[in-house]
């Protein structure tokens, strides 16, 4: 390594110059058969080093690494700087609607459209029968109709879009009442009282946190009542002496009261959640079913498409919302209009919707063939050899995510990791940095690899993965 001056300025001193790393072997080669970029193979050298004098400075580091173990550290830097920072991920965490990791991936025929729109010209405001200019949104309005008995709908670009639109729209300048114990907060700082009142309106809370009454709506509504909204409360739940006014009867008040009423589902299941076993979650055809004005969810989470905020809802009231001029600045591409589509189209066949949206697949998997799966690969990363580690499969428990089906406990099973050289938060690291980073977590002191979530086909990248980060020479965060 060679002579490390005591004093930090002569710690500095024995950094080696960027023309010299330049010339190790590797880094030349690397520059010589153009398979890299010269400015990507300078900037790396250049940001190496400058992490090494800014850790001397700091006091974090005691001497400045040897010629190879810089050059190692330059070829990790490369492939950084050459890697998009958009990239996939394996998601072994057993969360399925993954808000972090992307929510939910899309069925092939989604992405098969995605590919046939985007390659080419398509007619997303034109009309074809009439030959002139025509509306984005009805491409989707007659199938949403068509899968939910709604009278209209309208698709914007998420879900807090389509909140924000309808309370614009039915309640701007007047109050809107809504249950103390719905006034949550969920991912992303979205605040159900903030929202309200960038719409405009008046929030009107009414009851208590675990207690509503339908008389404590009827007793709020006033002249200057412009909406009764009711709120899926996401992951937050209210458990024990607790009493909430059903849907139904908030439509017949709204009814008799002559003021409009809102649900914001959150989350929307277009399928009878009983169907994957599941429970607790309403199916959009039974709160449309109730004659409610207009009710919002998203299209990434649960329905297992794009990112997308759904509004259905009846028809005089939904035209108003669609002429609204707030419209242009939250409308859909048309990549997600053709992948909205297209995963719509699968629920024609419900069979066909359980078994080919990867959402409602993994919901749906067998424990038995969960089982199986992590056996397989538990056996696979044994056979990798990997020094101090052990690989079991055991039963574990997966959720929803996405604000679905937060009492839901999904019994599955995954592949316990340990290891006597590394600590389970290391292991975790590591796991994030290899080529297809691998995101999993951590429960009685082991490893977890969700079965739920670790998708067919992924089993053979998360033993890359593990070859890739156990057998390199370097330490995690280096």
């Amino acid at each position: 390594m060679g002579r490390q001056p005591g004093s930090g300025q002569g710690r500095l001193r024995a950094i080696p110059p960027v023309c010299e790393l330049l010339d190790r072997p590797a880094l030349r080669r690397m520059q010589e058969d153009s398979t890299v970029p010269r400015w990507t193979v300078r900037k790396a050298v250049q940001g190496v080093l400058e992490r090494q004098r800014r850790e001397i400075l700091s006091g974090t580091r005691e001497q400045v690494d040897g010629p190879e173990r810089l050059e190692a550290l330059i070829l990790i830097e490369v492939r950084r700087l050459r890697t998009q920072s958009l990239r996939p991920v394996i998601n072994a965490t057993g969360v399925i609607v993954h808000t972090n990791l992307g929510r939910a991936p899309l069925a092939r025929e989604a992405l098969d459209a995605l590919q046939e729109v985007a390659a080419g010209y398509s007619n997303l405001e034109y009309d074809l029968k009439e030959g002139r200019r025509g509306l984005r949104y009805r491409h989707l309005e007659g199938l949403l109709c068509e899968l939910t008995g709604a009278e209209a709908a309208l698709v914007v670009n998420n879900n807090a879009a389509a909140v924000l639109l309808a309370l614009r729209v039915l309640a701007r300048g007047r109050e809107v009442v809504v249950s103390r114990g719905e006034l949550v907060e969920i991912g992303g700082s979205f605040r159900i009282p903030e929202i309200l009142a960038e719409s405009g309106a008046t929030l009107v809370e009414v009851g208590t946190t675990n207690r509503t009454r339908l008389g404590d709506y009827e007793n709020a509504v006033g002249p200057a009542t412009g909406l009764l909204l009711k709120v899926h409360r996401s992951n937050y739940r209210i458990q024990g002496f607790h009493q909430e006014v059903g849907l139904e009867e908030l439509v017949a008040l709204g009814r008799r009261k002559g003021v409009a009423v809102m649900q914001d589902l959150g989350s929307g299941c277009l399928l009878d959640a009983r169907m994957l076993g599941l429970s607790g979650e309403p199916a959009v055809r039974d709160v449309v079913n109730t004659g409610l004005d207009v009710v919002t969810f998203s299209g990434d989470k649960l329905l297992g498409g794009p990112q997308a905020g759904i509004l259905l809802g009846r028809a005089p009231v939904m035209k108003t919302v669609q002429t609204h001029p707030l419209i242009r600045a939250l409308r859909m591409d048309k990549l997600t209009l053709a992948a909205l589509e297209s995963t719509l189209l699968l629920y024609r066949d419900p069979h066909a919707a359980r078994t080919r949206i990867p959402v409602l697949a993994m919901l749906a998997e067998d424990r038995d063939a969960l089982r199986r799966r992590a056996r397989a690969l538990a056996a696979k990363l044994r056979a990798e050899g990997l020094t101090g580690f052990s690989f079991r499969a055991c039963a574990s428990t997966a959720k929803a995510g996405g604000g679905s089906l937060p009492a839901e406990n999904i019994p599955g099973a995954a592949v316990a990791v340990n290891s006597l050289s590394h600590p389970c938060h290391e292991i975790l690291a590591r796991l994030r940095q290899a080529s297809v980073p691998v995101v999993a977590r951590i429960e009685k002191d082991a490893v977890l690899l969700d079965m739920r979530t670790v998708r067919k086909g992924d089993s053979v990248r998360v033993v890359d993965a593990f070859r890739e980060v156990f057998r390199d020479p370097l330490p995690a965060g280096s």
